[in-house]
């Protein structure tokens, strides 16, 4: 039997640290790229205080409320809905009738309290009654916190 090796010395087995610095480098580039820096911790500010006086007055509202079976109130009086007309007459009866101080409101902000069940008909409804009634100014109220 020959022996080939004879010559040779036999190595000592090492470590190649090239492919563990490229995936250290690769971490550390990982790393750096996604941590965020707070950019407001070092501002130490103080907020300026306002001395203006609150609203006085606030504008006149007119509540509508729409239930589920299609049921209308202007400021929690029953009204029979028979045209758009007729709403807007109902609505500018109650800009008359309860304005601040018993005066009549010019400019009342129109209130919608529809049930989530109500037609969208039925919105619409008081959206164009408010505007033949010459109202601008309207906004629907919502529920806040509700847990599902």
């Amino acid at each position: 039997m020959m022996n080939f090796r004879r010559g040779r010395q036999r190595e000592e087995p090492e470590i190649n640290l090239i492919p563990f610095i490229d995936v250290l480098l690769v971490v550390l580039i990982f790393l750096m790229v996604s941590t965020t820096y707070s950019k407001f911790t070092e501002l130490q500010i103080t907020l300026p205080t306002a001395d203006a006086e609150k609203v006085q007055e606030r504008p006149f509202e007119i509540n509508v409320t729409i239930d589920a079976k299609g049921n209308y109130t202007v400021n929690n009086v029953p009204v029979s809905f028979h045209s758009v007309a007729g709403l807007a007459e109902d609505l500018k009866n109650a800009a008359r009738s309860g304005g601040p101080n018993g005066q009549a409101a010019n400019d009342p902000v129109v209130i919608v309290n529809a049930d989530q069940f109500a037609m969208h008909q039925m919105v619409i409804n008081v959206l164009e009654a408010a505007r033949v009634a010459g109202y601008d100014k309207l906004t629907f109220a919502a529920q806040t916190g509700a847990k599902k």
